[in-house]
């Protein structure tokens, strides 16, 4: 698996990687916009053949984010990028990792339907997906339960005729 640019690759996340993407998923940065996992489903996310648990890493080795797709076995070919985690914000690391994702999912496997979801109150991230392509399906209201109440979640995707439309 070769997904890189000039500044950032991803590569499928080994297990000396989870104490950086725990952290990553709890800090106070990105903990309200995402679930949060165990040590354990981390773990096994790692050998689960229908997930990809991917790092980000910037072209000097330093450890930038984390992604999470699901799905890959999924028989009606929809494939979801449930994680999305930039710990280094504000340095272009999303806008540029996500097409590259994108285009790699979309030349490397069979998928029909790339979705994922965003918190309602996450209006960054949500720009950003609809920027490359993604397309607003509808809101699942109330579906998540925080310590602050219920939270919605938007639901976007881009179908493989809109991407290969796009290039």
């Amino acid at each position: 698996m070769q997904i890189h640019s000039n500044i950032l690759s991803l590569r499928k996340t080994e297990e000396k990687d989870l104490e950086f993407v725990l952290a990553a998923e709890r800090s106070e940065d990105n903990r309200p916009f995402i679930g949060q996992w165990t040590a354990d489903q981390h773990l096994a996310a790692l050998d689960d053949a229908g997930m990809l648990h991917l790092i980000i890493e910037t072209d000097t080795g330093e450890l930038a984010g984390y992604m999470i797709v699901t799905g890959l076995d999924n028989p009606n070919l929809s494939v979801c990028i449930q994680r999305i985690v930039i710990e280094r914000k504000g340095r272009g690391y999303g806008k540029e990792m996500l097409p590259l994702l994108i285009s790699w999912l979309f030349r490397s496997t069979p998928v029909h339907r790339l979705w994922l979801d965003v918190r309602e109150h996450n209006v960054r991230a949500r720009h950003l997906y609809e920027t490359v392509g993604f397309v607003y399906e509808g809101t699942l209201r109330d579906c998540v339960m925080t310590e602050n109440g219920f939270e919605s979640e938007h639901i976007l995707s881009i179908l493989r005729p809109e991407y290969e439309a796009g290039r």
